[in-house]
């Protein structure tokens, strides 16, 4: 498996903390979002890397098992809690260092059919060998009717879809064929939630029922609002003269919706201002999040002499005010 530098590709050093991770990824990720840079391959790669990065580093033990392992590390992952690292085996008390797989271990790798037969079982299973054997059989008896297990499958939404609410189209594996799933994903799912599909997980053995399918969500960043819970947060940026005497600002919603801010005079840099009702939905009660416009004063780059006679001015009564 190629290696992947994620450290090179969020531009950090290995020691890098949780922030300086989060920090980084927030950078690049306003930089390369496909919504900045519309029809750009090139971008749309970068922020892909980026976002596998940040997905694996902002994780405290997906980064431990990357920084151990190396590029073995998502094999490892994928083989689920309490599996062999690369190279180990199935380690226990018989003889050689090595034990007997149980009944579930053998079905998970092989299926339902048992390739070897009994004297493997038997040599492998050292003393007592012939009771674990026997005992395998009668699991394997009982597993004609083992109901199938529940997965889990990611899916990466953008917060647009995650504010709408929307379908999308599963290609799911059952034993060797596919069947395609229509699926609703409910308006104001969240980071890390779950949408239950019920029946599509690994099919039962011996008629017995399917497990469920779970879909765990993942949201991308936005290049314009952060969430944190149902609230959203945004920048609005203000001329100085708006800040200091006052006025109007428009603020953009996710919903697409334009609203009007009233800037109150000698209006701080950075404060804040909430606008009831403009968040995220909520998936349990009926009431949506806000949404917390933080202002931005843009200070003039260049001055023309009226303006410069004016700010003059202005220096002059403040001197005046703190004599």
């Amino acid at each position: 498996m190629e290696f992947k530098d994620y450290y090179a590709t969020l531009g950090l050093q290995k020691s890098a903390t949780e922030k300086e991770v989060k920090q980084a990824f927030r950078k690049l990720a306003r930089k390369f979002h496909p919504d900045v840079n519309p029809g750009d391959k090139s971008a749309e790669a970068k922020f892909k890397e980026i976002n596998e990065a940040n997905e694996v580093l902002s994780d405290p033990e997906k980064r431990r098992k990357y920084d151990e392992l190396g590029s073995n590390w998502r094999a490892y992952e994928q083989a689920g809690p309490g599996a062999a690292r690369p190279g180990a085996g199935f380690s226990g008390g018989a003889p050689g260092g090595f034990r007997t797989m149980t009944p579930d271990e053998m079905r998970d790798m092989f299926g339902e059919s048992d390739p070897f037969s009994d004297f493997f079982h038997t040599f492998f299973g050292g003393a007592g060998g012939d009771a674990q054997a026997e005992g395998g059989r009668r699991a394997r008896g009982r597993g004609r009717g083992r109901q199938g297990r529940d997965l889990e499958q990611e899916i990466e939404l953008s917060l647009d879809d995650a504010f709408r609410g929307t379908t999308r189209r599963l290609a799911i594996k059952h034993d060797g064929h596919a069947r395609t799933v229509d699926v609703r994903i409910p308006a104001g799912v969240g980071d890390g939630s779950r949408v239950r599909i019920a029946g599509e997980g690994e099919m039962g053995a011996g008629g017995a029922a399917s497990g469920d399918l779970y879909l765990r969500i993942r949201l991308s960043p936005h290049p314009t609002f952060e969430r944190k819970g149902k609230d959203l947060y945004t920048t609005v940026h203000i001329p100085l003269t708006t800040a200091v005497l006052g006025g109007e600002a428009e603020v953009q919603t996710v919903s697409g919706k334009t609203l009007r801010l009233k800037v109150p005079a000698a209006t701080q840099n950075g404060q804040t201002f909430r606008l009831k009702g403009h968040g995220m939905p909520s998936t349990s009660k009926p009431e949506p999040g806000d949404l917390y416009a933080t202002v931005d004063v843009q200070l003039p780059k260049t001055l023309t002499a009226e303006q410069r006679k004016h700010f003059e001015a202005l220096a002059e009564l403040d001197k005046g005010t703190t004599s």
